[in-house]
């Protein structure tokens, strides 16, 4: 393996082992797979892209925070994501409101979403 290869390695390594990290990325995953269903399933897109787009940046952020260049750098990045935690809320009540999620599937995102902003 280079070094280029291990370094990669290494940082997928650093990554996993954050919880706070894995949590985010399982939620954008989550996300993700959101907006395929609704997209195909449901026919609808836009407010399916908002909640993408909010909704995977919580990971990005926090992503961004990790490799941080300065204490203040990093707590910008977790506020950032913090508050697109409160925006990807918002869509996701929105689409339970219009019945594009269930109580079901509403709650468990909802869920994991609050969990991610704790």
């Amino acid at each position: 393996m280079n070094e280029d290869h291990y370094a990669l390695a290494q940082l997928y390594k650093e990554l996993e082992d954050n919880v706070t990290f894995t949590k985010a990325h399982d939620f954008s995953v989550r996300i993700v797979n959101l907006y395929k269903y609704l997209r195909d399933e449901k026919n609808e897109t836009v407010m399916s892209k908002q909640v993408l787009r909010s909704g995977t940046s919580i990971g990005a952020n926090i992503s961004e925070a990790l490799a941080a260049e300065s204490k203040e750098d990093f707590i910008h990045k977790f506020h950032i994501s913090f508050k697109e935690g409160n925006e990807t809320k918002y869509w996701l009540l929105l689409l339970h409101r219009t019945s594009y999620l269930t109580d079901n599937e509403f709650n468990s995102l909802i869920e994991d979403c609050q969990e991610l902003a704790n």
